[in-house]
This record gives structure tokens, sequence and C-alpha cells, in this order.
């Protein structure tokens, strides 16, 4: 698979001529692309719409088609080739002549409608992501590029149908693969291999789970999956709606610019804490408090505190309208709480139904008496004084954060409501010390929070989205979860974690129990393995934390040339910041991005020693330039970012930071496999035991 590049020195003559052709087909194709946007920009909707609103809801669509039809300068407008054997759909045609395809990021076409760059998304373009010599899928060449600066300065070829060629790897592959780091991440639509397009290409249907070591692509084919469900549906989830979900505001900043450059714009982004944003979070639980909130028995619980209100009513309901009087006596009235009670149907939703409920009794009597009441009678009768007063005796309101209050500060509300599902000391851990007077004043968690949004669901339903990506799923309490399945419950999600990455005490231990908490029993459950962006020997080191920190998972396999650079320090405790603020300086001799990761104890120590040796740093999340490349990344902060450059300050200090060695461990996996290029651990402080043995230097 000869790499055919624009080297002036030693440019082939037979090679100068494809290269051209090709970069010709580049510079037409971006012109199509201005002629596209242009003609949107053109458009007058000038009268053309009834009114008002559907003339501003036009033209913020237009506005998003010009955004979308960018020319981005330094992205590949295409990066790959199809050269079919037959016609698309004529494989068995004798005579069906081949066609042509460049696949790129978005379709463009040119003035008279013929396609020249064919959407990554397209059915047409699936063969570029999964054909090999085995499976050719009817393609005889397949062809990728190379860039540099914007500019196509080289092409590679594969001819799948030709027994005579060598199978060997990907060059230009390669190197799009281990191209370092520089800003947010990217997309991945030039790289993407079988086993993440299987992923990315699954039916709107279903949810899809995918268990992911550090590098194998999880996060990228999930944003991925995104982009081709809104092609493949987007009248659908135009209507119904897509989330993306991640761990904290870091790393949606760091994925925020994935989706917009695949020319997908309207995909909202939000925390778990941001989906339950009920109340304002002023304070924190300790972890076995929040643990135990976090645990599903809590719905339970909650479930019972929301239908506490209800009482059987013990007097009848008499109507008076004009000089009748009707009355319904207080049995009938209990069948109709017991049979709402029954149906089980939301507790705001049965208490605007039973004053209907006892408005049509009192309307059977009427009619019984010789009355024509209609619609209009029964109306009136359910606001009737009288009957809103039996609702509000029988059937109240309910409030969700005055209900998670008083669960939290009644110690016999809690008891009655956990009798059963809590134990005594459960309750005791999180019942609140000193009670707050009202919701305003109360120093709400994010646990509670995730707690007032369960009640509030189990007042009124939840609005449900067409599909939910969920990012570092590892780490969401049951609860949680629950929070995330409720904006999902009529449509999809795209779960993606690792289990060896859990790093809160309710971690989850099993996909499958995660899923069932989701709402989603039996998703299937993907595994990627193949990683793509941690060197050999830094994912080689890092999973030697495995077999105590999740032993049920295979190591992930690098297929990365390079097997990165490894060092490991051991120095003086005096000395250390000396020698990470000279780590740091020797990784900005290389290209790309530079993370400094410590433990959250260490960060303002080591962001003194960074100023004090006049190095800029950001602030995770921050976007990389020329000027700033080095990025001071609290350990909690660190899953999920990447950086070609990683300098590990004290691992004994991010693993003695959690509250259990476990869980220390499964952070410090976290911060090791961050490294592109190359990894520097430097520590004063013992390795951990598993870790032992392997200084180097």
């Amino acid at each position: 698979m000869p790499l055919h590049d624009q080297d002036h020195d030693q440019v082939r003559t037979q090679d100068a001529n494809p290269l051209l052709a090709e970069q010709t087909h580049l510079a037409e194709s971006r012109s199509a692309l201005t002629a596209m946007r242009a003609d949107v920009e053109a458009l007058d909707i000038t009268d053309v719409t009834g009114n008002w609103v559907n003339a501003k809801i036009l033209a913020a669509e237009i506005d998003n088609r010009i955004k979308a039809l960018a020319d981005l300068a330094h992205t590949p407008l295409f990066f790959g080739r199809l050269d079919y054997l037959h016609a698309p759909g004529m494989e068995q045609a004798e005579g069906a002549e081949g066609e042509q395809f460049y696949i790129g990021r978005r379709h463009v076409h040119d003035a008279h409608g013929d396609p020249m760059v064919i959407d990554w998304r397209a059915p047409v373009s699936q063969p570029f992501y999964r054909a090999s010599r085995v499976e050719p899928m009817d393609v005889r060449l397949r062809r990728r590029f190379g860039y540099t600066g914007g500019q196509l300065t080289a092409y590679e070829d594969e001819h799948l149908t030709d027994p005579a060629e060598a199978d060997t790897s990907s060059k230009l592959l390669q190197t799009e693969i281990e191209r370092p780091r520089v800003g947010p991440m990217r997309d991945i639509v030039a790289t993407i291999q079988p086993e993440q397009d299987e992923i990315v290409r699954a039916g709107i249907g279903g949810t899809v789970c995918v268990q992911g070591a550090p590098g194998t692509g999880k996060t990228a084919v999930g944003l991925h999956r995104v982009a081709y469900l809104l092609y493949a549906h987007r009248e659908r989830l135009a209507r119904t709606g897509t989330l993306v979900i991640g761990p904290n505001q870091s790393f949606l900043q760091y994925i925020e610019q994935v989706l917009p450059a695949l020319g997908e714009l309207q995909v909202k982004q939000a925390t778990v804490d941001d989906l339950v944003a009920h109340v304002t979070v002023r304070g924190t639980d300790p972890a076995e408090r929040a643990r135990i909130k976090g645990d599903a028995r809590m719905a339970r619980v909650l479930r019972r505190a929301v239908r506490s209100g209800i009482r059987m009513p013990k007097e009848p309901v008499v109507v008076v309208r004009g000089s009748r009087r009707w009355r319904i006596p207080a049995y009938e009235l209990e069948e109709l709480v017991r049979e709402l009670m029954e149906r089980d149907i939301r507790y705001g939703a049965a208490h605007e139904a039973l004053p209907q409920r006892i408005a049509h009794n009192v309307l059977v009597r009427m009619e019984e008496a010789g009355e024509a009441p209609d619609d209009r009678v029964q109306d009136a009768v359910a606001r009737n004084p009288a009957v809103k007063a039996a609702v509000k005796e029988v059937w109240p309101k309910a409030d969700p954060a005055k209900t998670v209050l008083r669960l939290l500060s009644d110690a016999e509300f809690l008891a009655e409501c956990a009798e059963g599902i809590l134990t005594p000391e459960e309750q005791a851990i999180v019942r609140w010390e000193k009670p707050p007077r009202s919701p305003a004043s109360a120093k709400w968690s994010a646990a509670d929070a995730v707690l007032i949004d369960e009640a509030l669901d189990l007042v009124q339903r939840t609005h449900s989205l067409g599909h939910v990506v969920l990012d570092e799923a590892q780490d969401l309490s049951p609860m949680q979860y629950r929070a995330v399945g409720r904006r999902c419950s009529t449509g999809s999600a795209t779960v993606l974690g690792d289990i060896a990455q859990g790093t809160t005490p309710w971690a989850t231990a099993s996909w499958e129990e995660a899923l069932t908490h989701l709402g989603k029993p039996g998703a299937p459950v993907e595994e990627l393995t193949r990683g793509f962006r941690v060197p050999r020997g830094v994912i080689a080191y890092a999973s030697l934390l495995l077999p105590t920190i999740a032993p049920g998972l295979a190591p992930a396999t690098s297929v990365r040339e390079s097997p990165g650079d490894l060092v490991i320090r051991r120095t003086g405790t005096e000395e250390l910041d000396a020698a990470v603020v000279a780590a740091c300086l020797d990784a900005l001799g290389h290209e790309g991005s530079i993370g400094l990761i410590a433990a959250d104890d260490r960060v303002a120590q080591l962001a003194a020693a960074l100023d004090t040796a006049g190095l800029p740093y950001l602030a995770p999340g921050e976007e990389t330039s020329a000027q700033a490349r080095l990025t001071l990344v609290p350990a909690t902060l660190a899953k999920g970012l990447e950086y070609d450059y990683v300098v590990l300050d004290e691992p004994a200090a991010i693993v003695g930071g959690e509250p259990d060695e476990r869980t220390g461990l499964r952070r410090l996996y976290v911060c090791l496999t961050r490294a592109v290029s190359g990894l520097a651990v430097l520590h004063a402080k013992p390795l951990p035991a598993e870790l032992a043995g392997q200084a180097r230097s």
C-alpha cells in the first residue's frame, strides 16, 4: 500500500498527475460548498410565512443551515474515496459500470445537483469503514487522503480485490491516529474502525452500552453515533430531541466542537447535575450519606412519601346546583380514590382526574333524575367549591422539594416511609442534623437534587427525548441512572463507560445492573479493547492495576506503532516540585498539548511552582494554543480528557485522596491513561504495590 505524498524533492512523475487531480477536485468541492452557502444566504423569505412566529422559526432554520455549510479551512472537506466495481445496488447486473465517491464530513453537490462529496453517514459510504480484502463489499479501490494545514498533500490506495497487493497497515491512518492533540477533542470520522462503525450505525430503536478501555474511542463513538442518528432519522429526532450527558463542564467544553465539525449544531449538552437543577446546590454529603441517597431503594421511600398525603374520605360531597342538591356518599368517593391508586398513574395526574371523576358521578345522578347535562356541566361541577374542597382533603397537591425536605428533616416521617426499606442506622445517616425551615434556606446537596427530581417525576411525567448519549456512566448512582432514564423513557440511549474507571463510592458494579436502573434492561453491551490513543508502553503500565481494580476486564491492546515515552522517576520530597516543573519544560519541547495531573490538594502548590518558573498554564477545558499548551489538571477532573504528554505528580497522593484504596487506584488508572504520546511519573513517596518494580528513567 504505497504512500504518495507531495515531497517536492522526492515526488515521482507517475504520482504527480493523480495527486494534482485530487487537489483539483478538492478546490472544486470547496467552491461548490461556497456556492451552496451563498444560495442559502440569498434566500428571500419576505412574505413567505403567514405570521411572524413562523417567520422567526424559518429564519432560525436558515441561519443554522448557513452555519452548517461553513467551510472550515483547516478541516479536510473529504478524507477518502471509494471506487466501486459496479454501480451500488447493481452488483449482479452484467456490465453495470462502477462509480466513484468521495467520502467527507458533509454532502456537497455541484450546480447541477450531482454529488461531489458524500456524507460519511450515507449508506454508500459504509464500505469506507468496513470493507476488507476478505469482504471487499464490491469496492475495487479505497483511497485515503493526507492533509497538511488543510491542503491535500498525500494519498494512499488499497486495492481490495487485487490478490497481488500485500495486506499492510495504512500509514496515513496511523499518522492521523497519532497526530498531536492541540485544542479541544476532534472528530475521528476519518479513522473510524469496523468495530466502532457497527456501534455508530446501530439502529435508533434500541439502547447500546459500550464498555471501553482507555483510548478505545468510546466517547468519539458516542458523539458520532448521535451525528449518524440525526442523519438517518433527522425528522424524528428534530421532534423529540437529542442530548449528550457528560461528567462535568470541563469535559463538555473539551468535546463541544466535535458535533459542530460534523455539521450538527442542535445537540444539547449537559451534566446530570444540570438535568436535576430544581434547587440551588450549596451543600455536600459525606460519602456514605451520598451513597445511601443514591441507592435505588430511595425511589420506593420517595413513592411512599409523595403518596403519604392521600386520605380516605370520611364525609360525603354535596354539590348544590340551582334548587337541587346532589350527594356523593363517602364510600363512593373512597372507591374513586382506590381506583386511582390502583391504576398507579402519576400523583399529579390523579389529582387532576379526581374532580372529573366526582363530577361524572354527579352527572350520572342528574341523568337518572331526567336531566340532560353536557360536558360543560361536568366541567362546572368539577370546579364546584365542594368538589375542590373534597379533593384538597383526600388527594392534596404535592410539592416535590417540600416532600424531600420533610423526609430528610422529620425522623418519624422518614421512619414511616422507609420502614422495611432502610435500616434505622441508614435513616440516621441520611437525616439532617439541623433541619432547615424551608426549601429556600436548605443547603441542598447534589444527591438531594436527584431525590427531588425523582419526587417530581412521581408527581408529573418527565419529558422524554429521542436519544441520549450518557458518557462516563460508570460513576453514576442508581438514582442518577433513573434520572437519566426518565429523559429517554420513550427513546433510546448510548451508554459509554469503563468499569475500571469508576471512582465514586457508588460506582457501577456491572452494566447489566446499571441498564436496569436506567430502564433499559437487556440492552446489548459491546466491548472495545483496541486502543487508538494510549501508547503501548503506557497502557501496559496502567493495566498492571486492572487485576486489583477490575478483575473481570481484559486489558486494552494498543494499535499504535510507537510504544510511547514512559519515564518513572523518584525524587526527594523537597525536590519533587522542581522535578515536576522540569518535566513540564521537557514536555513543552515536544509538539502537542501537555497535561500536568496531580491530586486535588497538590494543585495549589504546583500552581505556585509554575508561576515561580514563569510557565503559563490553563484550567481543564480551556483551549490550548501555541502560547499556552500546558494544562494543570486536578485528578478528579482528568476523566475523559487527553493530552499528548502527561506529567503525573505523586501517585500516592492521588490514591490517598480517595475514600478507600480501590477507588484511589481507579483514580490513578484514569490519570495514567490520559497520555497520547508520552508519560512521565514523578514521585517522592513509594508507588502502589501493583506498580512497584517498574521504575524507569
